[in-house]
């Protein structure tokens, strides 16, 4: 595809500290783009430089080669929290309102709620739905998957997919990544470097061009080795016929000392879980409400010793609350060991002093240098830090306590994706018992024994198994279910008398349930052609673009129809 998109000699930085420094690059029209860098190395500053609402430091030049409409995601969504939904959202025509009601619709949220009552996660599915209607050519996106629960994840996983669109974006969510995006670009050492293919596919090749990288530096070395022995056994190195062979000595010498080593994260000196007792946490009959809303009914578990829980669910269903009460202490309901010592990970971090330095706040210099905060940093406000930065710092605060009940409220959130490797060999090897909330499918499938699912009105079901295998379980329950209700045929009325009989469906409505029907099936069998067109990769942009338009129009229709047959079927 054609390159629409040419960046060129942009710079961005922050006081002394240079995120990047005159780098280029170009976008073709429908790559799909992750951007991969470690924390505090500006790339929400590229995504904003991009998206227009910052500046390059030193100009250069950011060029559409043809007309394109953007429309940027960012982390922090700017709303007023006086108005609805539908105000905030501000639709510019009908097209774009039935486009924004039917998003609304498919993410469960009405469009009459105000914007200051909504959780968090439900004011991200507003920003999703805001960038999602509009339509545009080129999204840009910053870490669209945080604070989103896993349905909305996915939704958003299959309107990715399904777009012609072209994006670049920033995610620490690998099976997102992998299954939306087909190029990775990553930002190192002030150069950009652009792999094709999956996650795994940029790591081998990273690697390998680390290793092609040192080998050069190597042969750079013997290089350098017989110069010096010419230096010193020659006469005449100190002639000035030899000043160009000594020029050349210096560069020589610069490169050879110029080793790649890849900086990350280390969890030596960190000295795991401190002795856990027998008893751990036992739960009975736990019980909360909130605001007139059930959040847990009636929960009794005995967590042991070694468990590891995942706990799942959707936006505001209570299991950040469940979390507070397992460790706020002793209560009727809840009973903690005496050996317990929880060290808990909130998803809202903690409230950092902002004129307190990297050092005041973690006194152990070899921690910080294990962490990545090198001795330049330890002098610097936190509120200079990344937010990254900042969630790795407050990472360090946990672990450095010795816990040996470790909760962990969406640890991923605004980590990069090499400290969540690390992260995650960490945690495979912890000894204590650990409770995880998180959006990060491929965090859970790799970690947990089993899930807490929150089911609404204060239902938590136990599922022996990772993400993927609950996935997995509920769809072949979903096909059992429409097999069964196939097989079985409708369902025959019961014998009612003339007084309490239900009124019968007159001749027009019969014929309009049979036309519904008729309609439906049609309708199904164009939309799976029009997902067939979509997703086989078809450079006709025209053919896709009409069809991209037409696949909306029906999956409107389908729902307007589903919902008049609903009401016809229950008559």
């Amino acid at each position: 595809m054609p390159s629409y998109l040419q960046i060129d000699n942009i710079s961005k930085s922050y006081g002394t500290k240079v995120l990047f420094d005159r780098i280029g690059f170009n976008i073709n029209e429908g790559d799909k783009i992750a951007l991969v860098a470690p924390n505090g190395t500006g790339k929400t500053s590229l995504l904003r430089i991009l998206a227009g609402k910052d500046k390059s430091d030193s100009g250069g030049s950011i060029k559409f080669l043809r007309d394109v409409r953007i429309a940027f995601l960012e982390q922090e969504y700017e709303y007023d929290p006086a108005k609805t939904i539908a105000e905030q959202l501000a639709p510019v025509d009908f097209e774009h309102e039935l486009r924004i009601r039917r998003i609304l619709d498919e993410l469960g949220l009405s469009p009459d709620r105000q914007m200051g009552g909504l959780s968090g996660g439900e004011i991200k599915r507003v920003a999703l739905t805001g960038m999602l209607a509009a339509d545009a050519d080129f999204l840009i996106m910053d870490e669209p998957t945080n604070h989103l629960d896993l349905d909305a994840i996915e939704y958003l996983e299959n309107a990715l997919k399904r777009s012609r669109c072209t994006l670049f974006m920033v995610s620490h969510d690998r099976y997102f990544l992998d299954r939306v995006c087909n190029t990775i670009m990553e930002m190192d050492r002030g150069s950009i470097y652009i792999y094709r293919g999956d996650y795994e596919n940029f790591l081998a090749k990273r690697e390998e061009r680390i290793s092609n990288y040192n080998a050069e530096t190597e042969r750079v070395r013997n290089v350098l080795r017989r110069e010096l022995e010419w230096i010193h056994a020659t006469p005449c190195a100190r002639s000035g016929k030899a000043k160009y062979r000594k020029e050349a000595f210096k560069e020589i010498k610069a490169r050879a000392e110029d080793t790649y080593t890849i900086k990350r994260v280390s969890m030596e000196g960190l000295s795991g879980a401190s002795y856990l007792g027998k008893r751990v946490i036992d739960c009975k009959d736990l019980c909360f409400s909130w605001n007139g809303k059930t959040l847990i009914n009636g929960f009794t578990y005995n967590f042991q010793r070694g468990e590891r829980v995942g706990i799942v669910g959707g936006n505001g269903i209570g299991k950040s609350t469940f979390l507070n009460l397992l460790s706020e202490g002793d209560s009727p309901s809840v009973k903690r060991g005496e050996s317990v010592r929880i060290g808990y990970y909130r998803q809202t971090g903690i409230e950092f002093r902002p004129d307190d330095t990297v050092m005041e706040v973690v006194p152990d210099t070899r921690l910080l240098e294990r962490f990545l905060f090198p001795h330049e940093m330890w002098n610097n406000r936190i509120d200079r830090l990344s937010g990254g930065e900042k969630r790795r710092l407050y990472l360090l605060t946990v672990l450095m306590q010795e816990p040996n009940v470790l909760i962990l409220d969406e640890p991923t959130n605004d980590l990069d994706i090499i400290t969540l490797n690390i992260l995650e060999e960490h945690l495979l090897d912890f000894k204590g018992t650990l409770l995880i909330v998180t959006h990060d499918r491929h965090f859970l499938d790799r970690l947990v024994d089993h899930l807490f699912v929150f089911c609404g009105d204060g239902v938590i079901k136990d599922f022996i198994g990772g993400y993927s295998e609950y996935r997995s379980y509920m769809e072949d329950l979903r096909k059992e279910e429409r097999a069964r209700q196939a097989q079985a045929g409708p369902k025959p009325a019961r014998e009612k008398s003339r007084s309490d009989a239900p009124r019968k469906l007159g001749w027009k409505e019969k014929k309009e349930l049979e036309e519904l029907e008729a309609s439906l099936q049609a309708l199904e069998e164009e939309k799976a052609a029009l997902e067939a067109l979509l997703q086989g990769g078809s450079e006709d942009y025209k053919a896709i673009t009409e069809a991209s338009a037409r696949y909306e129009a029906v999956q409107t229709e389908i729902d307007a129809k589903e919902t008049r047959w609903l009401e016809l079927s229950e008559i």
